[in-house]
């Protein structure tokens, strides 16, 4: 069962209520849904965790804090997916939402080459903001949308699974005892 699997990497409630970065959260931290790991939950938190990754600000981990709580989904799976964008697959993933914004726009995808500097940054951004934005906005929700849809139906098919084999052991009993009775 899902719940197994991500009950192993799960940090403690405790953990997560006492969390030096989390206590300005207060008394939001101890609404059991945030902690929970069902279905809804999960999969909203994925849902979640997904959207704040592409969000293109820093400290999107905060972003995904407040996204959980407010819907009330599984804390730590949200914190952990925004992850999903680092140093080494933001560059990419941000370049592929400027080409599906300006796509959707109508707009030539610009080329460019990267220089790390603050100049740089501002200059670029002056031009393919909106492009940029549109795309990010279109990446994280078909990325929530989809990563929700696939947890529910990757826990329903756990759960279907597990239904099946209780009820075949069952019957394997079942039979057991019926030729028990027979000798």
């Amino acid at each position: 069962m899902p719940r197994r699997i991500i009950k192993r990497y799960m940090p403690d409630h405790e953990t997560i209520r006492n969390h030096k970065h989390l206590k300005f959260l207060g008394a939001l931290l101890h609404d059991p849904n945030i902690l929970h790991l069902n279905r809804r939950s999960v999969s909203g938190a994925f849902s979640v965790g997904l959207f704040m990754a592409w969000v293109p600000v820093p400290f999107q981990m905060i972003l995904g804090a407040i996204g959980a709580i407010v819907a009330r989904v599984n804390l730590p799976i949200s914190v952990g997916l925004v992850w999903v964008t680092n140093p080494f697959t933001m560059p990419p993933m941000f370049y592929f939402a400027y080409k599906i914004g300006a796509w959707t726009l109508g707009m030539p995808a610009r080329p460019f080459t990267f220089e790390p500097s603050f100049e740089w940054l501002i200059g670029e951004l002056d031009i393919i903001w909106q492009p940029f934005l549109l795309g990010c906005l279109i990446c994280g929700v078909v990325s929530a949308i989809l990563g929700n849809v696939l947890i529910r139906g990757f826990w329903r098919f756990h759960v279907s699974r597990s239904w099946k084999e209780r009820k075949e052991k069952r019957r394997l009993k079942r039979l057991a005892a019926e030729q028990d009775k027979t000798v």
